[in-house]
């Protein structure tokens, strides 16, 4: 790859870091996109020692690539999200990847087909990162923020996703328990 191919490849990355997301952090600044693919990441690669079977590093290159496409089209909350925003951003994405030099562009496409497949270990542990970071997330932003949805979202959001890992579904009944714990407080506060 050429410098300046590597070049234009993190220019478009970086709109990532000025694309906000649904969320807010613990002091109320608005989440970016880059933001929560980093710490999707950093869970995949604090997790290598509980899935030794799995190509965790596979798992982070995923996690590190996931919602590139939102650089295209900003990121959509998926309750909000339509079939026909998800195929405008593949299609957008799919665009890009394919402008990209050798040996990323092709990783790449190999990585969207796992990915979207979801039928490896490794893009089952993806998956459900992601669903799990947002509710992490969730729990850490103050409860003001959560739209109305949110509250039942926290609560059941993600189960399915966990459901092939035991040590994933007791780190989702964790994520409940905090949720759980926040909702009582909040009554508690209003009482």
């Amino acid at each position: 790859m050429e410098p300046r191919e590597f070049l234009d490849i993190l220019h478009v990355a970086e709109r990532l870091k000025d694309t906000p997301r649904h969320c807010t952090t613990s002091r109320r600044r608005t989440e970016s996109v880059a933001e929560h693919s980093w710490r999707v990441s950093l869970m995949a690669f604090l997790l290598r020692d509980e899935f030794p079977e799995v190509d965790m590093d596979r798992v982070i290159r995923m996690c590190l690539i996931h919602d590139l496409g939102e650089c295209f089209t900003g990121d959509i909350p998926v309750f909000l999200k339509s079939d026909r925003d998800r195929e405008t951003e593949d299609t957008l994405l799919e665009r890009w990847v394919h402008t990209l030099p050798d040996p990323p562009a092709g990783e790449m496409e190999a990585l969207y087909r796992e990915m979207d497949a979801r039928e490896t270990p490794e893009a089952k542990i993806y998956k459900a990162l992601d669903k799990l970071e947002a509710l992490i997330q969730h729990n850490e932003s103050p409860l003001d923020t959560w739209s109305e949805n949110e509250y039942s979202l926290n609560l059941t959001y993600a189960f399915d996703a966990v459901s092939f890992s035991d040590w994933l579904t007791r780190l989702r009944k964790e994520i409940l328990v905090d949720t759980q714990n926040l909702l009582n407080e909040e009554r508690e506060t209003r009482r």
